[in-house]
């Protein structure tokens, strides 16, 4: 079996309009257990527009060692067809993390309610995903 794509689904939009909502729910959140988005928290430290260091670095691990063919990582307005039609059909709330192998089906590996449990710890997001594939 070849290696996976990881998909990682933001709940947010990439549009200047879902940047700036994002912002405003990631700045009246109040409930450490339910972030605005636990995806964005682990691999952007929330609020900023750039990748942090370690989330960068914990992603070409999983690349490198072969673990994950790809990582993707995606807004909620950036979905192609196939995704989207998979999150609507399965009725998953984002963000979420999914995998599919090539000419295989789409696959939910995490929700959004286990991100969150990472407090956006890349290492420890990557570790899980290891054992979940």
């Amino acid at each position: 079996m070849s290696a996976p794509t990881l998909y990682i689904l933001y709940n947010a939009d990439a549009s200047v309009m879902g940047k700036l909502s994002y912002g405003y729910r990631k700045l009246t959140s109040r409930d450490p257990d339910n972030p605005a988005c636990a995806a964005c928290d682990i691999t952007h430290g929330g609020l900023h527009l750039d990748e942090t260091s370690q989330w960068k670095s914990a992603k070409a691990e999983l690349v490198g060692s072969g673990a994950v063919k790809d990582v993707r990582q995606l807004h909620r307005d950036e979905l192609d067809a196939e995704v989207k039609s998979f999150v609507q059909a399965q009725g998953l709330g984002y963000p979420m993390i999914l995998a599919k192998e090539d000419g295989g089906e789409l696959r939910c590996v995490m929700r959004s309610e286990e991100l969150a449990g990472f407090k956006g710890d890349p290492r420890a997001f990557m570790q899980r995903v290891r054992e979940k594939l």
